[in-house]
C-alpha cells in the first residue's frame, strides 16, 4: 500500500515537472508574440475576441512603447481569463502561462520600474488613451492620404488603430466623451475592419481598384432596398453590422440567416451581376450606376431556372410570376442564394432547396407587398434559420447515412437521392405546407409520428445488389443481341431459304414479347419496397406493361404454335400472326422515329399534364423530374446512328461467318449422330439427349464471345473514327522541334488572331512576344531549361523601325558565323542560303543593323556616331542595289569586323567571365581598346580608295564608351553577343523532353479550332476548386532525407530521374551541389532559403498540393499579363492596378483543406508542418483561399462545426474571412464530394473547374482559358454546353515501364476515347478532373458530385450523369491540356483499378444508370452501355469465356466425348473451337486495349514512332500487364455487384521504386488473381492428362499465358523481384506472417489469421450465399471426372465409384482433423493425442506402401487423386465461407479456418518456388531491372544504383 502511494506521488511529480517544463518554457514566438497564429488556442478566437490581433499590435510596438505594449498584453490576458476561466480547452493553460512569463520578463527588462498597477482596467485605459492620441497624431498624414506611397504600411497603421479602438471601447467607462467622439470620427475614416474576400463594400476609405469598376458599382447599387420598404431591426443583435437598405441585410432580419452567410452571398451576387454585365458585348454599366436589363435577367434566369422547372413539373406557380421588372426578382435570387449557402449537406437535395425557397419566397413576397421586412415568420425568438430549417433535415440525413456506413444493404436505407426525389411530387407541397416551420405538419418520411418507427422505404428506385440490373437497365441491348443471335442461328441451321425458313424466323416475334415480359417482371421485382410518390400512372405503367406483355407472350406463342402445326395450303394462322406483329412493329417504329425529332419530343413534354395523354404512357418508360428531354439535334442523331450501324454491321457479319455458321455445321453433325458415345463416367444428361452437354459447352463460349464482342468492335471502330476526327482537328501537326522551328513565323499571327484582344493592328510579333517570353520565363523558373536555352528562346522587344523581324535566337543560332565562313569560301552558296533560308537572312540583317545601331548609341563622340552612320548608309545602299560583293568593299575582311565586335561585346556582356574578372578602370581601358579596333577593322573592310573618306584623326579619343546608354543596353548586348558567337545549331533547343512536348502542343494548338478570346473584362468569370484531405503539401527536409529500406532518399531518386532539371536548379540558385548538400545537412545556416527552394523543387516533381497550387495559380498570372496588355493607363503602376482588379473580378481559387484547422493545432509535428506549408502557399499566392471544416467542443461530446474561409493577411498569417456554422459534421457519406460541397459556397463566377490535388497546369495552357470558357456560348446541338471536358497529360509516365503503360492507357482514354464519346456519340460524362462546369447550372441542381455512401464511390461520374439527366450537354476540347499524376507501381495501379471497378459495380446498381439506359434513344443507349458499366461487364464476361471454354474442354476430356468428337468431326469441331479461342485470346492479351493507343501514337507521334512504341511496349511485357489488369477489373466488378464492400482505396502518390514484400503481394492478389489462376492451371492439367494431345499446345497456349500472367505479374513488375537477398528476406517475412495466428490488436499485415478474418467480414444476403454456393459446385467436376479414370476402378463407371471417392475424401478430412488438432485445446490429453497421431501416421504410410507394392494402387492414381480432391476441398471451403454464420453456429469455423490456412500456405509455396529458382541466376534480376526501367535507362539514369541502394559517391569512396 505504501509502495503504491509512493509510486503515485512520483508519477504526479513527473507529470508536474512535465507541465512546468511545457508551460514555463518560453514559447518560440514569445519574443515575437504574434509571429505564429498557433500561439493563440482556437477556442479563444471562437468567442469573437480577436486576441491574436491584440498580441500582434503589442509585439509591433513593444520596442518603442513598452508600457503601452504591456497594457495590451495585460488586456489580452484578461480577455483569455474571461473566456476560459478554468483553462479547460486545449492549449489555453500553456498560452496563459507563456503570456504571464513574457509580461514578467518584459517588466524585468524595463528600466522604468513598471508596477503591477497596470493590471487595473482604469490604468490600462489611461496608458492606452495617451498612446492612441500620440500614435494617431504621428501618423495623421499617412491615413489621410488617399494614394499612399506605401499601402502596406498604411494598412498596418489602420489595423493598429482599429485594435486600439476595440481595446479602449471594451473599458469605455474610463474614457471621456470627447475622446469617444474622436474615436468615432476616426472609425469613419479608418473604415470597416471586417476581413473581406475580394472586396470590402463597407469600407469607403479602403483603396481598391475593383470597387471603382463601373459594373461593380452598379451591381452594388442595384442591391439597395427601395426607400418605401421599412426594415424592422428591433430584434437584431447588437454586434450585427448592416448596410443601409441592403437586400441581404433585410433577408438576414427576415429569415435569421448567419451574418457571414449574408456577407458571403452578397459578394457572390455582386460578382455574378458585375461579371455578367461585363460580358454583354464588352459593355460596362450605364453611367456606372445602372445594370443592363439583360444582365439582371440572365442572372435571375440561371439561378432560378431549376426552381421554375420544378414548379412546372409539380404544377405549382412560381412565386415571382407576374413581376413586371426583372430587378424585382433580385430579392428572390438573393433569398435562394442565402438558403443554398446555409444548406450544408442539404445542397445535395436541389429540389428540397426549391421547396424551401418556395416556402420562404411566399413569406418574402408577403413582406414586400406590405412594405415591411421582419422576422415574424419565426415563432421561436432564439432559433435561427439553420436551427429551425436545416438541422431537422440534416439529422434525418445523418441517421440514414449511419446505416450505410454500418454496412447495411443499399435497399435498406435512404440515400441523398431518395430524400431529394421525395420532393418530385405535388403531394410534398400539399402535405408539408408549413414544414419545417410547423413540425406537426411534416410527413413520417422525415419525422416519425409518436409511437411509430421512422419510415425507411425507398423512393422510386431500389438499389438491390444483383446482376439483374445489367438486364434491367440495358434491356434493349440484350433484346437486340438475343434476337439477332436467334435470327442468325436460324439462318445458319437452315440450308434452304423457303417458307419454312420464314416461319422459323417469325419465332423472333414470340421471343421479343417474352423478353419484354421478362423486362416487365424485372420492373415489378426491382421496384418492390419503393415508396412511390409520383403520379398514379407510375404504378399503372408497371402493371399495364406486366399484363400487356404477359398476354402478348402467351398469345403470340399460341399463334406461332398453331402456325407451325398448319399445313399447306392453309395459311390462316400465318396471316393472322403477321397481322398481329406488323401493326405493333410499325407502331413501335413510328414512335421511335418521332421520339428522335426534337420538336415532337417537346410537344410530348408539353402534353405531359393532359389526362388523356397520360393513358398512353405505358407505350414508353415513365419519366421522372430528371431524364426528360434526352434527345439530340437530328444532325447529331444521324451521326451517332451511322456510327453504330457500321459497328453492328461488322459485329454481326463477323459473328455469323466466323462463329455461328461453322459451329452450326458441327452442331448438326453432333446432334444428328446415330453413334452412341462411350461415356467414361456415369452420365446423367447427355447420354440419351443428343449429346446435350457437349453441345452446351461447344456453344457457351461462343455465345459469351458474341455477347461481349460488341465492346471489341466498338473499340476498333471508335479508335479509327477518333483518329480521323483528331486529324481533322489538326492534332499532331507539330510533333517535332524541326516542325516547330519551321513554322515559328506563323505562330505570332495565329496567336494574335485567337488569343489576344483587341486584335493587334501592328506587327503580330509585338503582341506575341510578351506571352512567348513569359512562357519561357516560366519554364526557366520550373528548371526545364537552362539559362543559355532561355536566352536562345526569348523573343526580343520588337523595334518597329527595323524591317527585320527579330526572332528567338534558337532559330538564328549559327547563322551569322556560317555566313561569315561562306563569305570567305563560297559567296554563291551564301547567296543561295540567304535566298532559301529566311532565318539566315533575318540573322544577318539583324546582326548588321543591331551592331551599327548599338555602336552609334554607345560611342561618346558625335564624330564616331557620324562615322558609323556613313558606313551604314554606304553598306545599306550596296545591299539594296545587290552589289555588296561586286565593288567598294573587301568582303573577305568581314570576319575581322565580326571578331572585333565580338571582343567588344565579350567585355560588355555581364554574363561572361571576362567581365567579372576585371575591375572598373581596367575594364574601361580594355573596352575602349576593343572599340578602337572596331574602327580600324571597318576601315579594312573598305577599299583602299574609300578609306581616306572615312578616316578620322585621333580615333583613340573619339571611340570611347558612353556610360549612360550602356546601362540600358544589357539585353541588346547579351542578344547580339549570342547572335554573333553561337556556333551550335538551335535545332535541339530546348533539350528537355517535357519542355519540348509543352512547346509543341502549345504551338500546335494555335492552329486548332477554338473560339476567339474576348477581352479579360468580357470573359466569363471562373473558379477553381481543389479538395484536399491529408496528402503531402510539400516534401519536408526529413522526407527528402528519409531513406527507404534500400537506403535511397527521395531527393537522391529525383536527382537521378531528372538530372538535367537538377543541374538547372543548381544554376538558378548559383550554388554547387556540394555547397547545397552542406546547407541541407545544417539547415540552420541557410541564408538564402536554399532549403525551401530545394523542398519546392522536389515537391514540384511529385504529386503534391504545392505543385497543384502553383499550376492553378498560373491562371491568375496569365490573366494578369493579358489584362495588363489590354489595360489603358499612363504608367505601369496604373495598368497593373487595373489588371489586378480585373483578375480579382474574374478568377478565384479555393483549396478545400478539410482538416486544416485540426492540422494547425495537432500534437503531431508532421501535421503542423503541413499546416505551415499551406500557410506558405497562401503567402506566395495572395489570391489563394483556403476553406476548411472547423470543429469546436461545446459541451461534453457535442461539437459545433463551421465552414471557414481564410486568406493571408498583412502580417503573413491566415485571416478568417467567413465562418458559417453547419448543422453538424458535414462528412456523413463519401468524404471527397462532401469536402467539395462545404467549400463550393466560397467559389465565384459563372464557371467552375474541378482540380484534384495530384494535377498540374502550365502557363501557356492558362493563356487559353478565355477561349475555353467561350465554348459555353458555342453551338453543340440543341443545348448549350454545361460541362467542358478538357484533355489531360499524364506526367508520371517516365518513372517506369508500368507508369508508361498506365500513362499511355490513360492518355488514349482522355484523348481518343473521350473525343469519340463527345463527337459523334454525345455520351461523354464527367470522368473526374479537370472538367469545367457551368457553375450556376450545377450548384442549383445538386452540385458537382454525389456523396451517398458506397453507391457514389466514383463520385465524379455522377455529376456527368446528373448533368445529362437534367438536360445538360457535355463536350470535349483538346486544344488545352492540364497535367495529371497517375499511379506508378503495380500495387498502386491495382488498387486504382479496383476502386474504379468497384465504383462501376456500384454504378450498375444506381438509379442514374438505370434512367440513362432506359431513356436514351437506342443508339445513345448503346454508346452509354459500352462506355460505362458495359465495358466492365464485357471484361467480366471475357474471364467467363476462359472458364467456360476450359471447363468445356475438361468435360470433353473427362467424359470421353472429346475423343469421340475428334474422330467424328475433327476438323470442323476444332475450327469452331479455335475460332472462339482466337477471339478471347485477342481480348486477353489486351490487343484491343492497345488499338486506341496505337492510333493515338500514329496521330500525335507519327507512324514510325507509333510502331516503335508498340514494339517496345510488347518487349516490356505490356501484354502481361494488361492481362493482369483484366483480372483485377473482372474480380472487383463482380465482387462489388454480388457482395458489396466497395470503399475508397488509398493508392498513395509517392515514387514507387522500392521492393514490395512477397507477403504483401500475396495479400493483395490472392483472391483476385492467384486462386483463379490456379483453377485455370488445374483445368489445363486435366485437359492435358485426359484429353486428346493433338492440338493441346495450340488450344492451351494462351490460357497458359493468362494463368502465368495472373500468377507472376506482381513479381515480374516488382523492383528487385528476382534479387536473391530480397527473395530470402521475403520468404522469412512471409513465413512469419503465415505462422502468426494473430489475436487482439494484431494487424492484418502481421498475421495471416487476422487477414483472413478481415476478408470474411462482408457477408452477403441469402441470395448471394446461394449464388456463391452454386458457383462453387463447379469444383466438384474434378473429382467426379477424375475418379472414373483411376486405374483402380478398372473401367467401372457406376455411381458407386463416385460415392466411394467421397468416403475417401471424408477419411482425408478426418485425418486432417487428427493432425491439425491443437495441443492447447487438449491440455490434459497431450500424450494420448501424440500417440494417436503417431499411430495414424504409421498406418497411413504402411497402407499406402502396401497398396503400391501390390499394384492395387499406382503412383498415377495417387497424383490423380490429389488433383481430384484438392479442388473439391476448395469448393467446400468456399461454400463454408459463404455460410459463415451457419458454420459458427455448428462450431466448425475454426476447422474451416485451419483448412484455409493450409490452402494459402500451399498456394504461396507453389508461387514462391519458381521465384526462388530464378533468383539464383543474377542475370534474371538484371534483365528484370532493364525491363522495368527501360525509359529511365534510355535517359542514362542509374536505376541499378537506386535499386541496390548505392550512390555513385559511395562507389567512388569504395574504390
Amino acid at each position: 500500500m505504501e509502495f503504491s502511494i509512493i509510486s503515485l506521488l512520483l508519477s504526479c511529480y513527473h507529470i508536474h515537472q512535465s507541465l512546468v517544463n511545457a508551460v514555463f518554457t518560453p514559447h518560440p514566438s514569445w519574443g515575437q508574440i504574434a509571429g505564429d497564429l498557433d500561439s493563440v488556442p482556437p477556442s479563444l478566437d471562437e468567442a469573437g475576441k480577436d486576441i491574436y490581433s491584440i498580441l500582434q499590435v503589442a509585439n509591433e510596438i513593444e520596442k518603442e512603447e513598452l508600457v503601452a505594449s504591456l497594457a495590451l498584453y495585460e488586456h489580452a490576458l484578461s480577455e483569455a481569463r474571461k473566456l476560459d476561466p478554468k483553462s479547460e480547452e486545449r492549449g489555453v493553460l500553456q498560452f496563459k502561462t507563456g503570456l504571464i512569463s513574457h509580461i514578467k520578463q518584459s517588466r524585468a527588462a524595463s528600466r522604468d520600474g513598471i508596477t503591477p498597477a497596470i493590471r487595473e482596467p482604469k490604468t490600462r485605459s489611461t496608458i492606452l488613451e495617451d498612446f492612441y492620441v500620440k500614435y494617431r497624431r504621428q501618423h495623421d498624414s499617412d491615413i489621410q492620404d488617399p494614394h499612399p506611397k506605401d499601402p502596406e504600411k498604411v494598412q498596418r497603421i489602420r489595423t493598429t488603430l482599429r485594435v486600439l479602438q476595440k481595446v479602449l471601447r471594451s473599458d469605455k467607462e474610463w474614457l471621456s466623451l470627447k475622446f469617444i467622439a474622436d474615436m468615432d470620427s476616426d472609425a469613419r475614416l479608418l473604415g470597416d475592419s471586417t476581413p473581406y474576400n475580394i472586396f470590402q463594400l463597407a469600407d469607403e476609405h479602403r483603396i481598391s481598384e475593383i470597387l471603382e469598376l463601373p459594373e461593380v458599382i452598379a451591381a452594388k447599387n442595384v442591391l439597395k432596398v427601395p426607400s418605401h420598404i421599412h426594415i424592422d431591426r428591433s430584434t437584431h443583435e447588437e454586434n450585427d453590422i448592416f448596410d443601409e437598405n441592403d437586400i441581404f441585410d433585410a433577408l438576414k432580419i427576415a429569415f435569421r440567416f448567419q451574418t457571414d452567410n449574408k456577407r458571403n452571398q452578397r459578394e457572390h451576387l455582386i460578382l455574378l451581376l458585375a461579371n455578367t454585365e461585363s460580358q454583354l458585348s464588352d459593355k460596362t454599366a450605364v453611367g456606372g450606376k445602372d445594370l443592363h436589363k439583360e444582365t439582371i435577367q440572365e442572372v435571375c434566369t440561371k439561378t432560378l431556372d431549376n426552381y421554375k422547372s420544378w414548379c412546372l413539373y409539380i404544377g405549382k406557380e412560381c412565386i415571382y410570376d407576374g413581376v413586371k421588372e426583372d430587378i424585382e426578382i433580385l430579392p428572390f435570387v438573393a433569398l435562394y442564394l442565402c438558403i443554398w449557402g446555409e444548406a450544408a449537406n442539404v445542397r445535395f437535395l436541389p429540389e428540397c432547396i426549391c421547396f424551401l425557397f418556395h416556402t420562404f419566397a411566399k413569406k418574402l413576397k408577403g413582406m414586400l407587398e406590405k412594405n415591411l421586412i421582419s422576422d415574424s415568420c419565426f415563432k421561436d425568438e432564439q432559433k435561427s434559420f439553420l436551427e429551425v430549417v436545416i438541422e431537422p433535415i440534416y439529422k434525418v440525413l445523418r441517421k440514414e447515412s449511419e446505416k450505410g456506413k454500418s454496412g447495411e444493404a443499399h435497399s435498406k436505407w435512404r440515400n441523398y437521392d431518395d430524400f431529394n426525389e421525395f420532393f418530385w411530387s405535388e403531394s410534398c407541397c400539399n402535405q408539408l405546407q408549413e414544414w419545417p416551420m410547423e413540425k406537426n405538419t411534416s410527413l413520417s418520411f422525415f419525422h416519425a409520428s409518436p409511437g411509430k418507427k421512422l419510415r425507411s422505404k425507398k423512393v422510386s428506385f431500389v438499389e438491390y445488389r444483383t446482376f439483374l440490373h445489367l438486364c434491367h437497365s440495358f434491356v434493349r441491348v440484350w433484346i437486340l443481341l438475343l434476337l439477332m443471335l436467334q435470327g442468325m442461328a436460324v439462318l445458319a441451321f437452315t440450308s434452304e431459304r423457303n417458307l419454312e425458313t420464314l416461319k422459323i424466323l417469325l419465332s423472333l416475334g414470340p421471343t421479343f414479347f417474352a423478353m419484354k415480359f421478362i423486362e416487365s417482371m424485372l420492373d415489378v421485382g426491382m421496384m418492390m419496397g419503393v415508396y412511390v410518390i409520383s403520379q398514379g400512372h407510375a404504378i399503372a405503367r408497371i402493371i399495364t406493361h406486366f399484363l400487356f406483355y404477359g398476354g402478348c407472350s402467351c398469345g403470340t406463342g399460341y399463334l406461332y404454335w398453331k402456325m407451325l402445326l398448319e399445313k399447306p395450303p392453309s395459311y390462316f394462322y400465318l396471316k393472322l400472326f403477321l397481322w398481329v406483329l406488323g401493326p405493333y412493329a410499325a407502331l413501335r417504329l413510328i414512335i421511335s422515329l418521332f421520339q428522335s425529332v426534337p420538336s415532337v419530343r417537346k410537344q410530348v413534354e408539353r402534353m405531359d399534364g393532359h389526362k388523356k395523354f397520360v393513358s398512353l404512357k405505358w407505350l414508353y418508360k415513365d419519366q421522372f423530374y430528371v431524364g426528360r428531354g434526352l434527345y439530340e439535334h437530328p444532325r447529331d442523331h444521324i451521326r451517332y446512328a451511322a456510327f453504330w450501324i457500321v459497328v453492328l454491321i461488322f459485329k454481326f457479319s463477323f459473328s455469323y461467318f466466323t462463329q455461328i455458321l461453322p459451329l452450326a455445321k458441327a452442331s448438326k453433325m453432333i446432334f444428328s449422330s446415330d453413334v452412341m458415345v462411350g461415356y467414361v463416367w456415369h452420365d446423367f444428361v447427355s447420354k440419351r439427349n443428343h449429346n446435350a452437354l457437349a453441345l452446351f459447352f461447344l456453344w457457351a463460349p461462343v455465345v459469351l464471345i458474341y455477347l461481349l464482342d460488341i465492346q471489341i468492335w466498338y473499340t476498333v471502330i471508335a479508335a479509327i473514327v477518333g483518329g480521323i476526327i483528331g486529324a481533322k482537328d489538326r492534332l499532331g501537326e507539330i510533333r517535332l522541334l524541326d516542325m516547330l522551328q519551321t513554322r515559328f513565323t506563323s505562330f505570332p499571327e495565329a496567336y494574335v488572331k485567337k488569343l489576344t484582344h483587341p486584335r493587334m493592328e501592328s506587327k503580330p510579333e509585338q503582341g506575341y512576344a510578351p506571352f512567348w517570353n513569359e512562357i519561357i520565363n516560366c519554364m526557366r523558373e520550373e528548371d526545364y531549361i537552362t539559362n543559355e536555352e532561355k536566352d536562345l528562346l526569348i523573343m526580343p522587344s520588337i523595334d518597329t523601325e527595323t524591317e527585320f523581324a527579330k526572332w528567338p535566337l534558337f532559330l538564328l543560332a549559327s547563322k551569322v558565323p556560317l555566313a561569315i565562313k561562306l563569305v570567305k569560301e563560297n559567296r554563291d552558296a551564301l547567296k543561295s542560303r540567304m535566298k532559301d533560308d529566311k532565318f539566315m537572312a533575318s540573322a544577318v540583317g539583324e546582326a548588321f543593323e543591331t551592331s551599327v545601331s548599338f555602336l552609334k548609341e554607345i560611342v561618346s563622340d558625335k564624330r564616331g556616331e557620324e562615322f558609323f552612320t556613313n558606313i551604314y548608309e554606304k553598306v545599306n545602299s550596296a545591299i539594296k542595289s545587290k552589289k555588296i560583293f561586286e565593288s567598294g568593299f573587301n568582303t573577305r575582311n568581314i570576319g575581322i569586323i565580326h571578331h572585333r565586335v565580338v571582343d567588344l561585346l565579350t567585355q560588355l556582356d555581364e554574363e561572361t567571365p571576362v567581365e567579372r574578372s576585371l575591375d572598373n578602370q581596367e575594364r574601361k581601358r580594355e573596352v575602349d581598346k576593343a572599340f578602337v579596333k572596331i574602327y580600324y577593322a571597318v576601315l579594312q573592310f573598305l577599299q583602299t580608295n574609300e578609306r581616306k573618306r572615312f578616316e578620322l584623326s585621333n580615333p583613340a579619343q573619339i571611340f570611347t564608351i558612353a556610360e549612360n546608354p550602356l546601362k540600358e543596353k544589357k539585353e541588346m548586348i547579351r542578344r547580339l553577343h549570342l547572335l554573333l558567337t553561337t556556333t551550335a545549331s538551335g535545332s535541339s533547343v530546348p533539350k528537355n523532353t517535357e519542355a519540348q512536348r509543352r512547346l509543341e502542343f502549345f504551338t500546335n494548338s494555335l492552329f486548332m479550332r477554338m473560339p476567339v478570346a474576348p477581352s479579360v473584362r468580357a470573359m466569363k468569370s471562373f473558379s477553381v476548386l481543389t479538395p484536399y484531405f491529408n496528402e503531402t503539401v510539400m516534401f519536408s527536409l526529413e522526407d527528402l532525407h528519409q531513406e527507404n529500406e534500400d537506403g535511397i532518399t527521395i531527393l537522391f531518386y529525383l536527382q537521378k530521374i531528372f538530372p538535367d532539371e537538377w543541374e538547372n536548379f543548381l544554376k538558378r540558385l548559383d550554388i554547387s551541389e556540394k555547397a547545397l548538400a552542406d546547407i541541407l545537412q545544417t539547415p540552420g545556416s541557410d541564408p538564402g532559403k536554399v532549403v525551401l527552394q530545394t523542398r519546392l523543387w522536389a515537391s514540384y516533381r511529385g504529386q503534391t498540393l504545392a505543385r497543384t497550387v502553383r499550376g492553378m495559380m498560373y491562371y491568375r498570372r496569365a490573366l494578369q499579363l493579358q489584362a495588363y496588355m489590354e489595360a489603358s493607363g499612363s504608367t505601369d503602376e496604373e495598368k497593373n492596378a487595373k489588371a489586378e482588379a480585373l483578375v480579382d473580378l474574374k478568377f478565384t481559387y479555393v483549396v478545400s483543406c478539410q482538416i486544416y484547422g485540426e492540422q494547425k493545432t495537432s500534437p503531431k509535428k508532421e501535421e503542423r508542418e503541413k499546416a505551415k506549408d499551406i500557410l506558405y502557399l497562401m503567402k506566395v499566392y495572395a489570391g489563394l483561399r483556403i476553406s476548411f471544416i472547423h470543429s469546436v467542443e461545446v459541451s461534453g461530446n457535442h461539437k459545433d462545426y463551421y465552414s471557414k474561409l481564410v486568406k493571408i493577411n498583412e502580417s503573413g498569417q491566415d485571416q478568417e474571412i467567413y465562418s458559417i456554422k453547419l448543422p453538424g459534421n458535414p462528412i456523413i457519406g463519401e468524404g471527397k464530394p462532401e469536402n467539395q460541397n462545404h467549400a463550393i459556397i466560397f467559389t465565384r463566377g459563372g464557371a467552375l473547374q474541378t482540380i484534384d490535388m495530384n494535377q498540374d497546369n502550365y502557363f501557356e495552357e492558362a493563356l487559353k482559358m478565355r477561349n475555353l470558357l467561350e465554348e459555353f456560348k458555342a453551338d453543340y446541338g440543341i443545348r448549350k454546353p454545361t460541362i467542358l471536358g478538357v484533355r489531360e497529360h499524364v506526367f508520371t509516365g517516365s518513372v517506369s515501364s508500368l507508369a508508361w503503360f498506365m500513362s499511355n492507357q490513360e492518355t488514349s482514354f482522355v484523348t481518343i476515347g473521350q473525343r469519340v464519346l463527345a463527337r459523334p456519340l454525345k455520351v461523354r460524362m464527367h470522368y473526374g478532373h479537370p472538367d469545367v462546369f457551368d457553375r450556376l447550372f450545377h450548384v442549383t441542381r445538386g452540385g458537382i458530385s454525389k456523396a451517398s455512401k458506397s453507391i457514389n464511390l466514383s463520385e465524379d461520374i455522377f455529376a456527368g450523369f446528373n448533368s445529362t439527366l437534367r438536360r445538360g450537354n457535355i463536350t470535349h476540347h483538346e486544344y488545352i491540356q492540364v497535367g495529371k499524376g497517375r499511379d506508378v507501381g503495380l500495387n498502386q495501379i491495382a488498387k486504382f483499378e479496383a476502386k474504379v471497378s468497384s465504383g462501376n459495380g456500384e454504378q450498375l446498381l444506381s438509379r442514374d444508370v438505370y434512367r440513362l439506359g432506359q431513356l436514351f434513344d437506342f443508339f445513345r443507349m448503346l454508346s452509354f452501355y459500352v462506355s460505362s458499366v458495359g465495358y466492365y461487364a464485357c471484361t467480366m464476361m471475357t474471364t467467363l469465356v476462359v472458364y467456360m471454354f476450359l471447363y468445356g474442354r475438361a468435360y470433353l476430356a473427362l467424359s470421353g466425348v472429346g475423343e469421340f468428337l475428334s474422330s467424328l468431326a475433327k476438323h470442323t469441331a476444332n475450327q469452331a473451337l479455335q475460332s472462339a479461342l482466337d477471339t478471347q485470346f485477342l481480348f486477353q492479351i489486351g490487343i484491343f486495349t492497345m488499338i486506341p493507343m496505337l492510333v493515338g501514337f500514329m496521330l500525335e507521334k507519327g507512324f514510325l514512332k507509333a510502331i516503335s512504341y508498340f514494339i517496345v511496349m510488347q518487349l516490356q511485357l505490356c501484354s502481361v500487364f494488361f492481362t493482369f489488369s483484366l483480372g483485377t477489373r473482372s474480380y472487383y466488378f463482380a465482387q462489388t455487384v454480388l457482395q458489396g464492400g466497395a470503399k475508397y482505396l488509398e493508392t498513395g502518390r509517392g515514387f514507387v521504386v522500392q521492393h514490395i514484400k512477397f507477403a504483401q503481394n500475396y495479400r493483395l492478389y490472392s483472391r483476385s488473381h492467384f486462386v483463379e489462376a490456379f483453377e485455370i492451371v488445374m483445368l489445363l492439367s486435366v485437359i492435358w492428362a485426359y484429353g486428346s494431345s493433338g492440338s493441346y499446345i495450340l488450344l492451351s497456349l494462351f490460357s497458359w499465358f493468362l494463368a502465368i500472367s495472373w500468377l507472376f505479374a506482381p513479381f515480374i513488375f516488382n523492383p528487385s523481384g528476382f534479387d536473391w537477398q530480397k527473395t530470402v528476406e521475403d520468404f522469412e517475412n512471409w513465413t512469419n506472417w503465415l505462422f502468426n495466428r494473430g489475436g487482439v490488436g494484431v494487424n492484418a499485415d502481421d498475421s495471416w489469421e487476422t487477414w483472413w478474418n478481415e476478408g470474411q467480414k462482408t457477408s452477403g444476403s441469402l441470395s448471394t450465399c446461394l449464388v456463391k454456393s452454386l458457383l462453387s459446385l463447379r469444383f466438384m467436376l474434378f473429382q467426379f471426372g477424375i475418379v472414373y479414370h483411376l486405374k483402380i476402378t478398372k473401367g467401372n463407371n457406376s455411381l458407386e465409384v463416385y460415392g466411394f471417392s467421397w468416403i475417401v475424401f471424408v477419411c482425408f478430412i478426418l485425418i486432417f482433423l487428427v493432425f491439425s488438432s491443437s495441443p492447447s485445446t487438449l491440455v490434459n490429453y497431450q500424450m494420448v493425442l501424440r500417440l494417436f497421431q503417431g499411430m495414424c501416421f504409421i498406418i497411413i504410410v504402411m497402407g499406402l506402401l502396401l497398396a503400391l507394392a501390390l499394384r492395387k494402387l499406382t503412383m498415377h492414381d495417387v497424383l490423380a487423386s490429389l488433383l481430384a480432391l484438392i479442388p473439391t476441398g476448395w469448393g467446400l471451403l468456399c461454400i463454408a465461407v459463404a455460410w459463415k454464420r451457419l458454420m459458427k453456429q455448428l462450431h466448425l469455423w475454426r476447422f474451416v479456418r485451419d483448412i484455409a490456412w493450409y490452402y494459402d500456405a500451399g498456394m504461396g509455396m507453389l508461387i514462391f518456388f519458381p521465384i526462388a529458382i530464378l533468383s539464383w541466376f543474377p542475370f534474371v534480376s538484371t534483365f528484370q531491372t532493364r525491363l522495368l526501367f527501360n525509359q529511365a535507362f534510355s535517359r542514362g539514369l542509374e536505376i541499378s544504383l537506386i535499386l541496390s541502394g548505392k550512390r555513385p559517391d559511395d562507389q567512388a569512396s569504395g574504390a
